[in-house]
């Protein structure tokens, strides 16, 4: 397949990256750093959770990018009734020839919203998970391969805990990294209803930027993304920092480091660079490891956040200058 083999150079992802992100940003105003944290993540090759209060977006920013990526999109409610079968697809009777047909689940697609995902059991949370780690799914001793790019964007409301089931530590670090969006500015939220009135209706259409092809090219490109051996024992060092903190029971696992390894290379495309500096390692570490942590029991009764250990650990551990982004080119993509 030559789309598949295409290969294009870090800064034309950083460029594409970009026109995907205003696209997006068009329709879901003004959380530009959220969105590109969201679009690291896919660049990266993992899932993200979008754990916020109702009404901030997270359903419209994962329809978004699915537009502006041109991938084909699937929305699943997760409610307490919800079976594996109804996430993974099942066998069924087809009376015309007399035998059993396969027929897929919501999961078979490009870019699943796993809305709610902690509404339901842990059986059906398991059957996504895993489809999510494996990229394919176990259905009566069938294997199904999910073809790529497969992508997950979860979200979890964080207030309603009566008929919920949070997710276990070992499943959230499964995904990549955890966002939230927060209230947005007064002027932005004006901007949303004025953009509501102008085009006169509810739903708001985007072209794709890019297609499924394109998007693997780009995530194929990250690849060649350089980290200095500095910056990548920086990345190890803040990671293992996180399982000395005096208020953590349990750190952050390697697959902490891995994600903050991939995240900081889409990082540093999407600011116009083919090499990672320890800036970009430090603008994903919170959204890559608070949710890997697991504080003691006394913290949660002080209301610490994971997030404020992260920030502890990030003043704390020394950065590399030698992966430092030389003056001269500052500002200078490619450089």
């Amino acid at each position: 397949m030559n789309d598949a083999q295409r290969t294009i150079s870090a800064a034309e992802v950083g460029h594409l990256a970009r026109r995907v992100l205003d696209a997006v940003g068009s329709v879901v105003v003004g959380k530009r750093e959220t969105l590109e944290l969201v679009l690291s993540g896919i660049l990266a090759g993992g899932h993200v959770l979008l754990e916020d209060l109702p009404g901030l977006g997270k359903t419209l920013t994962a329809r978004c990018f699915a537009q502006a990526l041109g991938l084909d999109f699937r929305r699943l409610q997760f409610t307490p009734d919800l079976l594996p079968a109804d996430v993974t697809g099942s066998f069924l009777y087809d009376q015309s020839s007399g035998d059993f047909s396969f027929r897929a689940g919501p999961i078979f697609t490009n870019l699943l919203l796993a809305d709610e995902i902690n509404r339901t059991p842990p059986k059906t949370q398991s059957a996504l998970l895993e489809a999510m780690q494996e990229k394919q799914v176990s259905v009566e001793g069938v294997t199904y391969r999910l073809d790529e790019p497969f992508h997950v964007l979860a979200t979890a409301n964080p207030i309603e805990y009566e008929g919920t089931y949070p997710l276990p530590e070992a499943q959230l670090d499964r995904f990549l990294l955890r966002v939230s969006f927060g209230y947005p500015e007064r002027d932005d939220e004006y901007d949303v209803l004025r953009r509501r009135m102008s085009r006169r209706r509810e739903e708001a259409e985007i072209k794709p930027v890019v297609d499924a092809a394109t998007l693997r090219a780009m995530q194929a490109a990250l690849e060649d993304v350089v980290v200095e051996d500095s910056v990548g024992r920086y990345i190890v060092e803040l990671t293992a920092a996180t399982r000395e903190h005096p208020s953590v029971l349990v750190g952050a696992s390697p697959r902490g480091s891995l994600a903050l390894l991939l995240l900081a290379r889409a990082r540093a495309v999407l600011a116009g660079r083919d090499y990672v500096v320890p800036e970009d390692v430090k603008e994903v570490a919170v959204p890559a490891l608070a949710h890997r942590i697991t504080l003691r029991p006394e913290m949660w009764l002080r209301r610490v956040d994971p997030s404020f250990v992260v920030g502890e650990v990030l003043e704390q551990t020394p950065a590399p200058a030698s992966g430092a982004l030389p003056s001269y080119a500052a500002g200078r993509p490619g450089h």
